[in-house]
C-alpha cells in the first residue's frame, strides 16, 4: 500500500498513514475550507487498509484544534476505522485542555472502539 503523507498547515493537519511501519496518526489544527474533500483520501485509504490490514493497529489522534466541520469528518475517520480488527486509538491531548480530552471522550462513545487517552 501506499504511504498517505500530507504535510499540515496552519489549517490542515499533519496526516501519515503508513502500512508497513505501522504508522497512523492525524496531528496538528485541522480547519480546512473543504473538510469532506480534504478527508476524502483519508477515509480511501483507510478503507483499502480494512481489507489487509496490520494483526494489530495503533491510530494517533493528537489535535490541537478543530472546527465543527472537521468533527463530522473525524466521525467519518473513526467510523472507518471500525472496520479493522485489533483496532484502538490513541487520543492524545495537552494536559490542560478539557475541550479536546472531552472531545476524545464523546468520539469513544459514538464508535465501537477502545481508546486510550494520552497527555502531552
Amino acid at each position: 500500500m501506499e504511504i498517505l503523507n500530507l504535510k499540515g498547515t496552519e489549517d490542515t493537519p499533519n496526516i501519515i498513514l503508513d502500512k508497513k511501519n505501522g504508522i497512523f496518526e492525524i496531528s496538528g489544527r485541522s480547519l480546512p475550507e473543504d473538510s469532506a474533500e480534504f478527508y476524502r483520501p483519508v477515509i480511501e485509504w483507510i478503507n483499502g487498509y480494512a481489507k489487509e490490514a496490520n494483526p494489530a493497529t495503533e491510530f494517533v489522534f493528537k489535535l490541537e484544534y478543530f472546527n465543527t466541520a472537521s468533527s463530522k469528518l473525524i466521525l467519518d475517520v473513526l467510523s472507518a476505522l471500525e472496520e479493522i480488527k485489533s483496532m484502538k486509538i490513541l487520543w492524545y491531548f495537552h494536559d490542560d485542555d478539557e475541550d479536546m480530552e472531552e472531545a476524545g471522550q464523546e468520539f469513544s462513545e459514538l464508535v465501537e472502539i477502545p481508546f486510550e487517552f494520552k497527555t502531552y
